[in-house]
């Protein structure tokens, strides 16, 4: 089996075909049992996907003139090359050689590829100092994103970008429930597997490089999990006591469902709603793994009356489909398969939830709000636009040391404190 084939299918149902790279990974690996196979079609696939525009931008400096639509899987070969040249630990004439058998189906491309990955090797400073006068290939983002990042954050757009093009940090949930984050640390040394505990979130610990789950101690008796340190915050600060009911809105994969239930499993009932049946079997098993129990329901987040049962809720939390801008370095497919258009109709989305979610919190009750966006449309201003509509709404001001205070709500920017994207804002009902 020849790695390169299979990567260039991978990147073809996500740049030709619109594919999320996730789901052309877990189609690919169907066929593949070897760790070291998928690990190596893994990196190649996510590090030209993270690096597209500035690769396609030099490739197109290479050729002489531009590929068919047809020949889409010699352009990936070509950018999978490039790439390699350029970020991995492989040796020129291996990523040559290697690239160019990868085209046997089609004998005219050898030439091709053979030629154009010996040019750029000749010339490779001249072509990347062109691509870094770019302004899309500089930045490795379409234009329409780094104008709009540019926008909400003059002073940090440059960070956040940067940020997006860089491999995130593994970051681990301890499940406080069975072990605490100081003894887990512990058995993490024991492993010879490097890490620190964050001190603003009591139960992250952030891996020094990232492992296969199999090699940290007890994944499997449910000990920890893997979660961003953003996405962790979420079930502190919906502050759930004993004896409360809980929603969580759009729960899937159902991370900060667990969370929640870490946090407090003196809780009466929670109940957790994804529209997306298959996602709702991922809530599940995640809940499995924990040996946590919680009340799954397929629905709509916007119709309420179809699935709550005149059930109301002591908390609520929304986590609110998003242009999901903030998590880019863990799917830079998004910078690919993201359009300007989306945003309009995800901010309509949102009103409509938290519209939804409010009518069903009981009074006293706290309603949070997130996202895994920085785009203040879908945060700030969301939040600012329903305390207008909503009387009985206050907001209750978080005072934290991680993030920045904003006018409504707390912002978190990608690779601030090594975490992701994130927003929260946190609603009282009177």
């Amino acid at each position: 089996m020849n790695l390169r084939q299979v990567t260039t299918s991978v990147l073809s149902r996500v740049i030709k075909d619109g594919q999320s790279l996730t789901a052309a990974l877990d189609h690919s690996f169907k066929s593949i049992d070897d760790k070291k196979d998928r690990a190596f079609i893994q990196a190649l696939s996510f590090g030209v996907i993270r690096r597209y525009h500035r690769l396609d931008f030099i490739l197109q400096q290479l050729l002489a003139k531009p590929l068919r639509n047809k020949d889409t899987d010699i352009k990936m070969l070509l950018l999978m090359g490039l790439y390699q040249l350029q970020y991995m630990r492989v040796k020129s004439h291996a990523a040559v050689s290697e690239t160019v058998t990868a085209s046997k189906r089609k004998s005219w491309a050898k030439a091709l590829i053979n030629g154009v990955l010996r040019e750029y090797i000749r010339e490779q400073a001249s072509y990347e100092a062109a691509a870094d006068k770019n302004w899309v290939a500089s930045h490795s983002h379409p234009e329409w994103l780094i104008d709009l990042i540019k926008a909400d954050w003059l002073k940090q757009y440059r960070q956040i970008i940067d940020e997006n093009n860089q491999q995130p940090p593994m970051v681990l949930r301890v499940n406080v429930t069975k072990i605490e984050p100081s003894a887990y640390l512990e058995l993490l040394v024991e492993q010879g597997i490097a890490a620190k505990l964050v001190d603003f979130c009591a139960t992250a610990i952030v891996l020094e490089q990232a492992v296969v789950v199999e090699k940290l101690p007890k994944f499997f008796d449910g000990f920890v999990s893997v979660q961003d340190t953003a996405a962790q915050l979420s079930a502190q600060l919906l502050d759930v006591q004993a004896g409360q009911t809980v929603l969580d809105l759009c729960a899937a994969p159902g991370g900060k469902t667990a969370a929640i239930i870490e946090c407090q499993p003196a809780l009466k009932s929670i109940l957790a709603i994804d529209i997306d049946e298959s996602r709702l079997t991922r809530v599940n098993e995640n809940l499995q793994r924990l040996n946590f129990t919680a009340k799954l329901k397929v629905g709509d987040a916007t119709k309420p009356h179809e699935w709550a049962d005149s059930q109301t809720f002591d908390r609520i939390l929304v986590d609110a489909p998003c242009s999901a801008l903030g998590v880019i370095r863990r799917h830079p497919d998004i910078k690919i398969l993201r359009r300007d258009s989306d945003i309009e109709a995800l901010q309509t989305i949102q009103r409509q939830i938290l519209t939804a979610a409010w009518e069903l919190l009981n009074s006293g009750g706290i309603l949070l709000y997130a996202t895994c966006s920085v785009l203040k449309q879908e945060n700030e201003e969301q939040i600012q636009a329903f305390l207008v509509q909503q009387q009985d709404a206050s907001e209750i001001i978080i005072d934290a040391e991680w993030g920045i205070a904003r006018p409504y709500g707390r912002q978190i920017l990608t690779g601030d404190s090594a975490m992701d994207g994130f927003y929260y804002a946190k609603l009282l009902k009177s």
